[in-house]
């Protein structure tokens, strides 16, 4: 039996109390008792991030109770409720958007400091803020609005190699992929490379910061579990106008997926506690407690925010380095845009706010980004529109149609093989929860934010490198 300890509990992010020990005793649950220790740390973690998911779980429920943050005191400021009506907001594709996401932008277009917001079409149902849910607020930011994986990205690479090269050297490059590739809760490089963020002035003067720094550089150029991946594949530039100086046709891409680790992890949390503390909102919309920025908490959670999306920026360079490296080749040109983020910016009208985008991509007029689809499905390069409805704002990816326990439990591991071979696509670790029949179909997706971006390339994937199931 692979015992959890302590020690691996505190290095994921877990703090020395009540809800430690709950949960080293819930890992010694028979339930448990052949599930190897990577698998029990990631779903240790993922109670961690998102207690109200396990609220009702039998064994892990104690445990997610005891993460919550302590009731407020009585002179913690107590907010009006929400408003009685909803701001007008759009939503994109709404017939393929489920209804508690939906219901949950409702919540969130009802609270006081909200002045506008959207819903992109790969909308589903997440935790405080839907995933696909873009919100402004006035002069505050609400943590889990931004949600747990700060700054979480999308960075491509394009080399001047054509097709034949994937073809020629697939199985070397799965090596690469293995070899240069870190996937996993709690998990780093036994030798991490070294980098300017973790020098920045930050983890000197902000508590938190300090108390991760440790985590943040074992962790550094390495990538989490669920739909976090490393793809190669061929990048098809189509644009013939393009920002990147480059014929149209086909070339070798590097795409990858993940965010600010245990560092953007612990931010969150941290601020999340203390939000909820100083904001308090009706039992649905708790989570959507926000910091007021002129106060020193918001302040605060502004500057970590900000370290968290360079933290994970660094990941990613890390990632593509290596892999450049490992192929002897320099690209020709990267794109990378994230989003779990929140931007100072100005509405039409002129009004500045924040913008939280949590699981939705940057779409000013002329801004770059990536857009995937799933380990089968084709990404796209995309150009913004900078449509106001939308708040300059587009999906971040296809969206998922089923949830992930629905997933294990719908789809086999024959069919995803079957669809993989059919798609001629090598799959490196994943699991049955980000098969490819648990995605909205990604050209759907597209065609219902025409009005919102243009398409400037796309990128198939051919050799997808993700966790461990």
């Amino acid at each position: 039996m692979a015992k959890i300890t302590k020690k691996h509990l505190l290095r994921i992010g877990y703090e020395a109390g009540d809800a430690l020990k709950a949960a080293l005793v819930a890992m010694q649950h028979p339930a448990y008792e052949k599930r190897g220790r990577q698998v029990k740390l990631q779903l240790m973690e993922d109670v961690l991030f998102e207690p109200p998911r396990y609220y009702k779980h039998e064994i892990l429920g104690p445990v997610a109770k005891l993460l919550e943050p302590e009731v407020p005191d009585e002179n913690a400021p107590i907010y009006p409720d929400l408003t009685e009506k909803a701001l007008d907001y759009h939503v994109y594709g709404a017939d393929g958007i489920e209804p508690g996401a939906m219901k949950q932008m409702e919540i969130a277009a009802r609270l006081p400091v909200a002045v506008a917001g959207a819903l992109m079409p790969d909308a589903h149902q997440g935790y405080g803020l839907p995933i696909g849910g873009v919100l402004a607020t006035e002069n505050s930011i609400i943590p889990y609005a931004v949600g747990v994986d700060i700054g979480c990205r999308m960075c491509l690479s394009v080399f001047d190699l054509n097709e034949k090269y994937l073809d020629r050297y697939n199985y070397q490059l799965g090596i690469h992929l293995k070899e240069n590739t870190v996937f996993g809760a709690g998990k780093g490089f036994d030798k991490p490379l070294d980098d300017a963020v973790l020098e920045r002035p930050e983890f000197g003067e902000l508590a938190i910061a300090k108390q991760l720094k440790d985590k943040a550089w074992r962790q550094i150029g390495s990538s989490g579990g669920g739909n976090h991946f490393v793809e190669f594949g061929i990048v098809e530039v189509t644009d013939l106008e393009n920002e990147f100086g480059v014929k149209p046709g086909k070339y070798l891409g590097i795409l990858s997926h993940s965010g600010s680790r245990g560092l953007g992890a612990g931010i969150a949390n941290h601020y999340t506690k203390i939000a909820m503390e100083r904001t308090k909102l009706p039992k649905g919309a708790k989570h959507l407690a926000w910091l007021d920025l002129d106060r020193e908490e918001g302040q605060e959670y502004w500057i970590a925010m900000n370290l968290a999306g360079d933290y994970a920026s660094a990941c990613h360079h890390h990632i593509h380095h290596r892999l450049s490296k490992a192929i002897g080749e320099k690209p020709m040109f990267m794109i990378e845009n994230h989003h779990n983020f929140a931007w100072k910016e100005q509405l039409s009208d002129g009004t500045n706010v924040i913008v939280h985008r949590k699981g939705a991509t940057p779409a000013g007029k002329g801004v770059l980004g990536i857009i995937p689809g799933s380990m089968t499905l084709p990404g796209f390069i995309v150009r913004g529109k900078g449509a106001s409805r939308s708040v300059n704002s587009a999906s971040h990816g296809a969206g998922r149609q089923m949830s992930r326990v629905k997933a294990r439990n719908s789809i086999t591991r024959s069919e995803m093989r079957q669809q993989l071979k059919k798609e001629k696509v090598t799959l490196i670790g994943g699991g049955l929860d980000e098969a490819p029949m648990a995605y909205k179909d990604i050209h759907t997706v597209m065609a219902r934010q025409k009005d919102l971006v243009e398409v400037v390339g796309s990128f198939q994937p051919r050799i997808v490198r993700m966790a461990k199931d």
